[in-house]
Formats: C-alpha cells, structure tokens, sequence
C-alpha cells in the first residue's frame, strides 16, 4: 500500500511493527517511513511486535512535569514537549486559564516562539493555543478566579486572538455579549467550545448555530443535565457535528458517564487531558495560572476541595476508555481524528501513505514504545 511521496524525500525506514491502524482499521505488516512522510504502510514482512497509530493529539492541556503553560518559558516548553511525545502525543494546544489580560500577553509572545521552534529541538509540536476564558459563567467557574472572569467583548477578544495563534476559545454563550463573541471567532476560523457555561439547551444550541463546534470538559463545569433541561452539555451530546471533548480519567467523570458518553457521541467524542504542572510528578502543591492546586492520590484540587486540571497523560486516557470497553481503533479515534476534525486540519490524526508521519508506536498493553513526529523520532524506549 503505497503512496505520493510528496513528503517522503530521503532514505526510506522500517519501524519494524507487526500492524498498523489506518482509518479504523488495522492493517497487517509493517510501516515505512521516509523523510517526514509515510512511504508504505502493510510493507511485508511485517515486524515482530507493536501497532503503529496515528500520532496523539491534545486540545486541552495546561501543563505537565512541573511546567505551567501560563507562565513558563521556552526551555519548559521544550521540556513539557519532550515529555508529551513520551506520552504519544505529537502535537497540542497549551491551554491558558482566566488570568489577567497582561498575563496573556506575556503567555502567548512564549507560546508563539515554541509554535516556531526549529525541528530537532524534540518532542511535540504545538499546534497553536487553548484560551480557557475568560468570557466565562459566574455561576460556574471551577478552577478558574472567579474575580478575573469578564464579559463578553468582542473587539478586546479578537485584539487577544490577533496574529493567529490562538486556535480554540472557551466560553459561556449564555452571558450578555456572548453569541456575538461566538459569530466574531467563527468568522476568524477560530473554534468555540462551550464550557464554564450556565447555558439552558436552547442557548447553547444557539450558539452550535453560529458555528461553535464543542463542548468543554463534558459533565464538568457546566449547568446540571435534567430531563426538562440537559443543558449544554445534553445539547452538545445529540447535536451533528459538535465534539464531545472529555476527560477520561476516572475522576472527573465515572467510567459509566465516559462510556455512556462515548456510546452516544462516537466520532464526536474527543479525549483532552486538562492536565496542569503535576501531571508526571508526585503528590504536593502546584501551581495552576496564578492558583495554588494540592495533588494528592491522583486528584488535583483547590483548597476547597474544586477540581483544578487533571494528572492524566493521553495514552493513559486512550487505555482508560478501551477499559470502559471501547474498541482500539475507537479510541484512538478519540484522541486523533476527533480532535484533528475539531481543528479543522486534515494533515493531522491520520496514518496512511502520503501523510506526515505523525506516529505513535503501542505494545500490546497499549503503552508507548515510540513516537516519531514528521518523520523524526522523539521518543523511544530502550531496553
């Protein structure tokens, strides 16, 4: 099974896997690869052990191994990003919490230098920034302070989302300002996600009609569902072509709630991790933005006992929703194709001949052995 070598200039390599997920499917024998792009994929013979999949990708992650997105520089990036790919994450959107409007601009001005670091410098690439608020619901604010949320302004929106960077906004539609805010970020080709929302059903399929296309961290942060009112979070799980974005960690939803999620959504349901500065460390006190968040037992909590992020990685969201009973290739699904088709890019969440060779290499208890980011490898473990 060939393809168009448009990226695939250089001297050709095996990696030496026995399968190879491709659209769903998994494909027997081997994957070639060769400069940044996939040359073969079911190449005989096929390799001893391994299933090749399309590379992880994170919409929703405010940090890990000690860095904080918010307020790191481009060394943590470096660092956060190696430890991603370690994970089978190959590309993400560092996400940044309600903070001061002075705050972002520092975060982004170093987000932007990471989005343009030179290959080679390792690990995951970042795709472009999450703004998690601050155009959030009062009523609903979880980790975030509520003293710096803001209403609705379009024009002091777009000045934070100028240059390009940004990818993702998330916001409650249901404040005074809001719909706007959702037609004048669609209308920048950046994708809304309802979240931290008191929306009723109606307001938020309001705003699915003006082309917000997610929900945030389904069940959590948003209006209870109730059978006369599901809210945002019923109306995103019914509705075509809105992404069910999810954290599958056991602790912010029960595995039922996931898997019953899934079953509902299916090529909707995108896995994030929301994962802050803990995540790869131990218990203790860290930071989330400019909040202190204690992590204990794999809980990450403000002192008043409020979730704050997660500790999860991907790969462990990936095996956790196979655990609810999820089939391999579905959930992998959710944390490529799901979250490429939120973005909006078709280069990406994909294996198959002709594609950037994005690639995350699972054993058979689905741990990362390997991970190749255009081709270049970022992780691998040694024996």
């Amino acid at each position: 099974m060939t393809g168009p070598p448009t990226l695939s200039s250089g001297p050709s390599r095996r990696l030496g896997v026995r399968a190879a997920l491709v659209d769903g499917e998994l494909v027997p024998g081997d994957v070639v690869v060769a400069g940044a792009g996939v040359l073969e994929v079911g190449a005989g013979p096929a390799g001893e052990a391994g299933v090749a999949v399309p590379g992880f990708l994170d919409l929703h992650i405010n940090g890990l191994v000690g860095v904080d997105f918010l307020s790191t520089d481009l060394d943590g990036y470096r660092a956060a990003s190696v430890a991603l790919a370690a994970t089978g994450v190959t590309g993400y959107l560092p996400t940044f919490i309600t903070s001061p409007l002075a705050d972002y601009d520092d975060a982004l001005a170093v987000a932007l230098r990471a989005a343009a670091d030179a290959p080679g410098t390792g690990g995951a690439r970042v795709l472009g920034v999450h703004l998690e608020g601050p155009y959030l619901s009062p009523r609903w604010p979880g980790a975030h302070d509520a003293a710096l949320l803001r209403r609705p302004d379009v024009d002091e929106a777009l000045a934070l989302c100028e240059g390009g960077l940004v990818k993702m906004v998330t916001l409650a539609p249901e404040l005074d300002g809001g719909l706007d805010l959702v037609s004048a970020l669609v209308a920048r080709d950046i994708v809304v996600s309802c979240g931290h929302s008191d929306a009723d059903a109606a307001t938020a399929g309001a705003a699915f009609d003006r082309g917000a296309r997610a929900i945030t961290h389904l069940y959590n942060a948003h209006r209870r569902w109730a059978p006369r009112d599901p809210g945002v979070g019923g109306a995103a799980l019914v509705r075509p072509g809105v992404t069910v974005q999810a954290i599958v960690d056991h602790v912010h939803l029960a595995p039922e709630a996931a898997y019953a999620a899934f079953l509902t959504a299916r090529d909707r349901f995108s896995l994030v991790t929301d994962a802050m500065e803990a995540a790869g460390q131990g218990d203790g006190t860290y930071r989330l933005g400019r909040r202190a968040v204690e992590v204990h037992g794999g809980r990450a909590e403000l002192s008043e006992g409020l979730l704050a992020g997660s500790v999860l990685t991907m790969d462990q969201a990936v095996r956790n929703l196979v655990g609810c009973g999820a089939s391999l290739a579905d959930a992998v699904g959710a944390a490529t194709a799901a979250p490429a088709r939120l973005l909006g890019d078709p280069g990406l969440g994909i294996l198959r001949p002709g594609a950037r060779a994005n690639i995350t290499v699972l054993d058979d208890d689905l741990r990362v052995v390997r991970t190749l980011v255009d081709g270049a490898e970022q992780f691998a473990v040694t024996a």
